[in-house]
């Protein structure tokens, strides 16, 4: 079910890209805006893996400096037959993590200090499987193909504010012109985000697979969301909130959360798991 709604918002976010792009340039424009974010959004895939990293300040580790992370990572993967990924350290006080990396062979797997010091060993096989779900799905390209879209419509909407907007030949009323150019990117950047949210219940779903014990994500995601609460991420970025399993700036949440979050919210995500339970 989560996949075909991935699906349907996708379409969705490419048929609205296509029919503003007429309204807004016709044609000419439109393609011009589409190879510029196409062109952004491929540098991105091909290289944001490495940037976030850096960004974080991640340490790579191996079998030797992270010898009980590896193991659970290693046995994970050759459950799900997967290829080993990468595996990063962030100094970070706040519990968390994220999967990064454009395919199976060039992905990674990046834990904070926090989570490794406030988790049990289970609860971190439990949030591992969630990131190798991830993985697994192509999430990280999904993801990318999304924000190609959503970019594209912002490119465009910046377009038609520069060039006065619309097509005046064909009597376009200037006023809706400028009402499509704030609500069109702000409609993006929803489905956008609710693809992000449908794929964090996939990835849980995966999790609870892969480990055969949903209750060991659940009591993680409790912990994380609790503690998330009460702090903020150091160099947290709103651009990559949404690679993390619990979203990093949920204890800057205000109103209006649950329609901008790139997550759904920890008891959503909690009552799907136990509902695998009774499965």
């Amino acid at each position: 079910m989560e996949q075909l709604k991935t699906y349907a918002l996708m379409t969705g976010l490419t048929l609205l890209f296509i029919w503003f792009g007429g309204m807004i340039a016709g044609q000419t424009g439109m393609v011009i805006a589409f190879l510029a974010a196409a062109g952004m959004n491929f540098y991105a895939y091909y290289y944001s893996d490495q940037q976030v990293l850096k960004h974080y300040h991640a340490i790579p580790v191996d079998r030797d400096s992270a010898s009980g992370l590896y193991q659970i990572v290693e046995r994970l993967t050759q459950r799900a037959g997967l290829p080993m990924p990468a595996l990063y350290i962030i100094p970070e006080e706040q519990p968390n993590a994220f999967a990064t990396g454009r395919d199976y062979e060039h992905a990674a797997v990046a834990v904070t200090e926090g989570l490794l010091n406030l988790l049990t060993e289970e609860e971190v096989e439990a949030v591992i499987a969630h990131e190798l779900s991830h993985i697994k799905h192509y999430d990280m390209l999904i993801g990318t193909v999304a924000a190609t879209i959503a970019g594209a419509i912002a490119m465009l909407a910046n377009f038609g504010m520069f060039f006065g907007g619309g097509d005046r030949e064909r009597g376009g009323n200037p006023l809706v012109m400028l009402a499509l150019m704030i609500i069109m990117p702000m409609a993006a950047s929803i489905i956008q985000m609710t693809v992000s949210r449908n794929r964090e219940f996939m990835a849980d779903e995966g999790a609870a697979r892969m480990t055969g014990h949903p209750e060991w994500l659940q009591s993680g995601l409790a912990k994380l969301d609790s503690y998330a609460r009460g702090t903020v991420m150091h160099d947290a970025d709103p651009q990559t909130a949404h690679m993390f399993i619990i979203n990093p700036f949920t204890g800057k949440d205000v109103s209006l959360r649950q329609l901008f979050s790139t997550h759904p919210s920890t008891e959503q995500r909690i009552a799907r798991l136990e509902e695998l339970k009774q499965l």
